[in-house]
């Protein structure tokens, strides 16, 4: 499989960290499947809580290849579906972990618009050309961060505090026992020019595993039944004036959403240039997302119809040059609630294999704070929130029919 960077586009937010080469053990305390926001911080947390304790990341490609490497960078309070018993404050929390692992990541938490066709307010910054006339109806809590910075931080964290990240390592089987065994993948460009086509394996013990692959290897994760795997796609525009930011009413340069279909997002970079993002990719089965290639078929018509939307926006956006298109993975819940939880497969007196992912958009700030969550539920520190169990099911949700409005 080549790297995800080949077809998937490249953001504008490059990663500057590669972790230190190490020999694979052969057993572990903790293995953490996955190396974005949530495996990273809850490595990081693992070996600052018990640094007595052995802990190695996995990642089938390089850190921050999937959701975290290429999301919009944009950190809200809430899960998808909304605040939830429990929670607590999630950005106060992402604050206070990066405060505590040294991570700097601009971030900037000045608050969010929510903006909507209907029920907008009369002093409404923007009025957006939108299939109907997209005002903003409220300012709600978030912001934004450098998602390469916050990957990055993490890793660099994870790693000074003794982790081992292993990148082109996929966990491609877990035979559960007392100590379950990963089989583990090679997935090198060296590897990939055997001749006789098959990648070396090696297996390893652990203790605990956690499972932060959210929408990749949902086999393994245990994720197959009640959630949707998408790519979900965004571009970005050339640098753009402060005149333009003021007339399309973008100078605070706070980041939006709407409540309504069709969907939009984006916010302002530090170099004047915007992002915005809309639009589901679909694939046939849970093994197909990492082939979607966006420069074929169905991405393409998403993304020039985004590039339509966002030209016809406001006159000062009519000209202006998108300069970058991407993809980035991104899973739904049936409920819209992250998982948070055991593994369907995992023994259940001895509580080995945790999952957690399927933020649905909002893991900017919630898949690190659930990493450190996490983190202190593996070392039977805290516990894992009720309404987010791995193996809850229910009636699929009928707004989940909206999905692939763009």
């Amino acid at each position: 499989m080549p790297s995800t960077q080949h077809h998937w586009g490249t953001p504008p937010w490059p990663i500057r960290f590669k972790p230190r080469p190490s020999a694979l053990p052969a057993s572990v305390d903790f293995a953490i499947v996955g190396g974005g926001f949530t495996g990273l911080a809850a490595a990081a947390w693992l070996k600052r809580l018990a640094p007595e304790k052995s802990v190695a990341v996995f990642e089938a490609f390089k850190v921050g290849e999937g959701a975290s490497g290429r999301t919009g960078g944009m950190a809200l309070a809430e899960t998808a579906a909304g605040d939830m018993p429990g929670l607590g404050d999630v950005l106060s929390g992402f604050q206070k972990i990066l405060h505590t692992l040294d991570v700097q990541c601009d971030l900037d938490l000045h608050g969010a618009w929510e903006i909507a066709r209907k029920d907008g307010r009369n002093d409404s910054p923007i009025a957006w050309n939108d299939s109907g006339t997209l005002r903003v109806m409220k300012h709600v809590p978030g912001g934004t961060v450098d998602p390469g910075k916050l990957v990055a931080g993490l890793g660099r964290s994870a790693q000074r505090l003794g982790a081992k990240i292993h990148e082109h390592h996929r966990v491609t089987h877990v035979a559960w026992h007392r100590e379950p065994v990963l089989t583990i993948e090679r997935t090198g460009a060296a590897t990939r020019a055997a001749k006789n086509g098959s990648r070396p394996t090696h297996k390893l013990t652990a203790e605990k595993v956690l499972f932060a692959t959210n929408a990749l290897s949902l086999r393994v994760s245990g994720l197959t039944h009640g959630t949707h795997a998408r790519l979900t796609l965004a571009l970005l525009t050339e640098p753009v004036s402060e005149s333009v930011l003021r007339a399309i009413g973008l100078a605070s340069r706070t980041p939006f959403y709407t409540t309504d279909f069709p969907y939009l997002w984006g916010r302002v970079r530090k170099d004047r240039s915007i992002v915005f993002g809309a639009g589901l990719v679909t694939s046939s089965d849970v093994g197909a997302l990492e082939t979607v290639d966006i420069a074929k078929s169905e991405a393409t018509q998403i993304f020039a119809r985004l590039d339509q939307r966002v030209r016809a926006l406001h006159p000062a956006l009519a000209k202006v040059k998108l300069v970058r298109h991407w993809g980035g993975p991104i899973l739904f819940r049936d409920t819209w609630k992250p998982v948070f939880g055991w593994h369907p497969h995992s023994n259940a007196k001895h509580r080995n294999g945790l999952v957690i992912g399927a933020f649905a958009g909002h893991g900017v700030a919630l898949s690190s704070y659930f990493g450190c969550w996490g983190a202190e539920v593996l070392l039977g520190k805290r516990t894992s929130p009720r309404w987010a169990a791995a193996n809850a099911t229910r009636t699929p949700d009928p707004e989940m029919r909206h999905l692939n409005k763009v």
